[in-house]
């Protein structure tokens, strides 16, 4: 499937600060008079890290699963602020939240009007993306996604104008990060890392990403379960999440973030946690066709022989449960008659399923939803 003549093209943030203490490069980096710092309630208490100057305005209420109201929030008190920098101050949710406000706030484009690849105008404000978990990568990379709330899905939208120009990964920002969500956030990354590495449009550059991704998560996603304060483990995750988002512009993700979308979006579980549930059965169902990488996984997550498609699958649910993550849809809210419903919109979700390396029908969506279940 990889092939280096295929012509990519790769987008990373202008400058990466990475390691203890990393927060407070934002304040040296950019000397702004009318900072807009978007967070959520628990990431606010890091704003004093930052060393912002000027009068700053701290915007704390983005939810976990954003939708298009919240988006349209954000950015009615951006315009009234009229900011001179953006920055973002959390997970995937507030980072691609920035990202959006960083890009419209000040122009006459909707973000209906931006959906999709290369559509938005322009930006004039630096914007500067500080992680506070280790999932989602959204610091590294040129993507955003809001939830549209009447038809229940993911509205993407990809700009080199949403890139940071600076990004921070400081692991002392992610030592408040309960256990529960960094093995949920941590899985995601590695599934970035993952299902861009055994796609069809997998390309010999960002395969280097995706191993250094897949074994930075085997090497320390159990210890900064079980230590949150293990600065080097939380530093790991969060080089290991970034390297997934490198993954995700060149690539992106396949059939394991396509079938997570209608488990956030109907049942409203955090983007981490859905991924998590459904990473070892997509894992197990593409071993056919990408024995050899699959193998790779398995070795750098110490599975041990990939074997058969149900032994794999096994020892990936083990990985996971070990973790402490809830692995039964049905403990998550989910009821057995909505599996057909949601098996129909991930199959519909064509932009990431197209790029499985194995066909996936309808019947074979529903029958991991049932399986997970």
């Amino acid at each position: 499937m990889s092939s280096m003549d295929r012509l990519i093209t790769i987008h990373q943030p202008r400058r990466l600060e990475i390691g203890v203490g990393a927060a407070a490069k934002v304040g040296e980096a950019v000397r702004a008079v009318r900072p807009l710092v978007i967070a959520s309630g628990p990431t606010a208490q890091y704003v004093d890290r930052l060393g912002l100057s000027g009068e700053v305005l701290v915007i704390d209420d983005v939810p976990p699963e954003p939708d298009l109201p919240a988006l349209e929030a954000v950015l009615e008190r951006a315009r009234a602020f009229g900011p001179d920098l953006m920055v973002g101050l959390g997970g995937g949710s507030v980072l691609d939240i920035a990202k959006l406000v960083a890009v419209l706030w000040d122009g006459d484009q909707t973000l209906r009007d931006v959906v999709g690849p290369n559509k938005v105008a322009g930006r004039r404000v630096p914007l500067i993306q500080v992680a506070t978990t280790a999932g989602t990568g959204s610091e590294a990379g040129i993507r955003a996604l809001v939830t549209d709330p009447e038809t229940k899905s993911k509205l993407a939208v990809e700009s080199p104008h949403m890139i940071a120009d600076l990004a921070v990964l400081d692991p002392e920002l992610t030592y408040s990060v309960p256990p529960a969500v960094t093995a949920a956030t941590g899985v995601d990354a590695m599934a970035h890392c993952v299902e861009a590495f055994t796609n069809i449009k997998s390309h010999d550059l960002i395969d280097g990403y995706a191993r250094m991704g897949i074994n930075l998560v085997g090497k320390y996603l159990k210890r900064a379960v079980e230590d949150g304060r293990d600065s080097e483990a939380r530093a790991g995750m969060m080089l290991a999440s970034y390297y997934g988002g490198i993954c995700l512009g060149p690539v992106n993700t396949a059939a394991g973030h396509a079938l997570s979308y209608p488990l956030g979006t109907r049942l409203s579980l955090p983007h981490g946690l859905a991924n998590a549930i459904i990473f070892p059965h997509v894992l197990a169902f593409n071993q056919p066709v990408a024995p050899e990488k699959t193998q790779e996984v398995a070795r750098a997550l110490g599975l041990g022989q990939a074997g058969s498609v149900e032994t794999l699958k096994e020892a990936a649910v083990g990985f996971c449960r070990d973790l402490g993550i809830e692995m039964r849809l049905s403990q998550h809210g989910a009821a057995e008659g909505d599996l057909g419903l949601f098996a129909e919109e991930a199959h519909a979700i064509r932009r990431l399923m197209d790029n499985n390396p194995r066909d996936m029908s309808v019947a074979d969506v529903h029958g991991i939803y049932r399986d997970a279940f």
